[in-house]
């Protein structure tokens, strides 16, 4: 009589065949899973991986190939274009009648070349001013900045004097401003040559008005910083101070300095305002020059100095706001 086979539980053979099956199938996807992770992936316009191989080196070569024709193409149709409208409006102005008298007034050679040496000694003045308000302006803005972002219940009339000095000097032109401190205050002096007379107001001037604008530059800055920038910097322990200096105020400089290239870009064509307390700088010299010779060709030659500065000035602060551009659009890609 033969013996009964011994068995196990009931189920426990199938579960177990279907427990294989399972490890089977995990196997295979995870060898498939490898084999797509190992090839090449093309990131498409949109940011999406996809499951492309990369370009070959022909391929690479036939489409740098391409953009370098459609960059001279572009640099040829630009150059053609100018030169087009350039020689159009010689034309035009050419043809007018009085063109002979503006040209002989504006554009005199020989006045060209006696008035440029001393305008051009004259223009360093400008220069210095600039160079010297410049960093004061750019120290004083950011204590205004600092003063006006302040959240602390003890320092509101410091907060509430920024905001009047920021509003106040905002309001008035420049020019004003340089005519009321610059003879106002002085005549409150007792003499009239403290701290080197009105060439040291004139610059005073300078950097009262133009840290008003610096300053909400900076306050710009300073409040797109999100605040979770300062709730980190606070649960490290760092005081609102350290958290300014350390965390904040590096960032909002970053940020700010595109813009504040075109407000030293407007500075430096204000410098030539200081003349109107008696300086003797381009603008000054230019207008001594033109009251001896009747001529207005010496303004020529100013405009000429300061636009060689400024148009430089110009392109670093496009330069740093497409630099500044791309820099953010990497972050916010990643």
């Amino acid at each position: 009589m033969r013996q009964p086979r011994a068995r196990g539980p009931r189920g426990v053979g199938r579960a177990r065949a279907d427990h294989h099956r399972v490890d089977e199938r995990v196997h295979r996807g995870a060898d498939h899973q490898r084999r797509v992770t190992s090839r090449p992936v093309t990131r498409t316009d949109d940011g999406a991986g996809a499951d492309a191989p990369a370009p070959s080196a022909p391929e690479r070569t036939r489409r740098q190939q391409y953009e370098r024709r459609q960059l001279v193409r572009s640099i040829v149709t630009a150059a053609l274009s100018t030169i087009a409208f350039a020689a159009l409006l010689v034309f035009v102005v050419s043809r007018q009648e009085r063109w002979p008298d503006v040209r002989d007034a504006f554009f005199d050679g020989g006045v060209f070349g006696d008035s440029f040496r001393p305008i051009l000694e004259a223009f360093w003045l400008d220069v210095r001013i600039f160079l010297v308000c410049a960093p004061c302006i750019l120290v004083f803005g950011l204590l205004v900045s600092l003063a006006r972002s302040t959240r602390s219940p003890v320092l509101f009339p410091v907060r509430a004097l920024a905001t009047v000095y920021v509003d106040l000097t905002r309001g008035v032109p420049v020019i004003l401003w340089i005519n009321l401190i610059g003879f106002g205050v002085v005549a409150l002096l007792s003499s009239r040559s403290f701290f080197g007379g009105y060439l040291f107001w004139g610059g005073v001037t300078l950097v009262w008005t133009y840290s008003a604008y610096v300053s909400e530059v900076f306050r710009a800055g300073i409040e797109s910083i999100h605040e979770s920038q300062r709730a980190g910097a606070r649960s490290l322990g760092l005081s609102t101070w350290q958290t300014n200096r350390h965390v904040v105020i590096p960032q909002a400089v970053r940020r700010v300095v595109p813009p504040l290239m075109n407000d030293f870009v407007s500075l430096q064509k204000d410098v030539a305002l200081v003349s109107l307390l008696g300086p003797v700088e381009a603008l000054r010299r230019a207008d001594v020059i033109q009251d001896r010779t009747f001529n207005f060709t010496p303004f020529v030659v100013a405009a000429l100095m300061f636009v060689s500065v400024s148009i430089p000035l110009t392109r670093l602060a496009d330069h740093l706001m497409a630099k500044e551009r791309r820099r953010m659009s990497g972050t916010a890609v990643r």
